[in-house]
């Protein structure tokens, strides 16, 4: 008896921590849900990084101030992110100088990510970056995948969305930003 007792209390303990941690503030949320800043609270600002680009130039988040930008974080062996990457090249080419679209690769060589991006023919859509020690992803708190995050110009997070989208709704994510 004594024993069940114990393997209960722990039991217990457990659940409310799992509670607890689930219940933290900040971008943590689960379910592919966003996380959106509304108009009445500060916004998180987005981490600023200097990553190189496919050619090998250094591309920071600053040199697109000013702009909408969209940033992925995506991999190969993400089968979420084959079908969405394409997407994104598409909403680079919808919204053409209004907004940037960033896509960061995690930690795979530059063979593998551009033979990867050249194979479904994005590579020169968008913005390819590499993030070979995966900082990045690890400075937004990333968890899922894929990760994206909409920037407005002032470099506030506006929405983190943890999972995959459709392209409509990648759309609608940066018109509300647009039009905000």
């Amino acid at each position: 008896m004594k024993t069940a007792s114990i393997i209960i209390v722990i039991i217990i303990i457990l659940i409310g921590g799992i509670l607890f941690i689930s219940n933290k503030e900040g971008l943590q949320n689960t379910g592919g849900e966003d996380v959106i800043s509304d108009a009445n609270s500060s916004f998180d600002k987005a981490p600023q990084f200097s990553l190189s680009d496919f050619g090998g130039d250094t591309v920071s988040l600053a040199d697109s101030a000013g702009k909408v930008r969209v940033v992925n974080v995506w991999a190969t062996w993400c089968p979420f992110c084959v079908d969405e990457l394409p997407d994104f090249g598409r909403l680079q080419e919808e919204f053409s100088d209004e907004i940037v679209v960033i896509a960061i690769d995690r930690a795979e060589s530059l063979e593998k990510a551009k033979g990867f991006s050249d194979e479904l023919g994005i590579t020169d859509s968008m913005t390819m970056l590499l993030d070979p020690k995966d900082s990045f992803y690890k400075s937004i708190g990333g968890f899922s995948m894929p990760e994206t995050l909409f920037i407005d110009g002032d470099g506030n997070i506006r929405i983190h969305k943890r999972g995959p989208m459709e392209f409509e709704e990648m759309k609608e994510k940066v018109e509300s930003i647009l039009n905000g």
